[in-house]
């Protein structure tokens, strides 16, 4: 079944805009001006000829805002020896009822604190996936980012934190 199958009452822009938005790496780099239309066509499962398509994800990238990225006013600092605790005063973060906190445990806990807003922890979480880092935990609030991941991993964590935080999309 076709992508235009599941909304026959769609057109083909429309329906290469809801295809597209499905994959944010392609809207960002819609935004920054970097895709190769013509591939980007072929990537998505858009019943359509390639040209329509492609010429369908020009126009919706001229519609786009400009990719802006913008440095953070933030503080990144570590601290080690965190790992799981029962829920209380001395919880960094809690997750799915996991604690985390300091009791010289195996994990680091990256922090950021000034302007950060789900926006960083969205650029912050991209670039430990990038960095082939899996956090245990993360979450954002209060004019505070916080990251928690395996204390092997703390320092190239710190900096793919502050390397994201120089960068956040608009």
């Amino acid at each position: 079944m076709s992508s235009r199958d599941a909304h026959p009452d769609m057109s083909l822009a429309a329906e290469t805009r809801r295809v597209a938005d499905q994959h944010p790496f392609l809207v960002t780099a819609l935004r920054a001006g970097i895709v190769n239309y013509t591939a980007a066509a072929r990537f998505l499962e858009v019943d359509g000829e390639t040209d329509a398509v492609a010429t369908a994800l020009r126009r919706y990238a001229e519609e786009l805002p400009e990719y802006e990225p913008e440095s953070r006013d933030v503080r990144v600092q570590m601290e080690s020896g965190i790992g799981p605790i029962d829920a209380g005063t001395d919880t960094l973060v809690s997750v799915g009822g996991t604690g985390f906190g300091s009791n010289g445990g195996d994990q680091t806990a990256i922090f950021a604190t000034g302007a950060v807003d789900g926006a960083a922890l969205a650029a912050v979480l991209q670039a430990l996936t990038l960095e082939g880092i899996d956090p245990t935990a993360a979450a954002v609030g209060d004019g505070t980012l916080l990251v928690v991941v395996d204390r092997l991993e703390g320092a190239n964590a710190l900096r793919a934190v502050e390397d994201a935080l120089e960068s956040v999309p608009q």
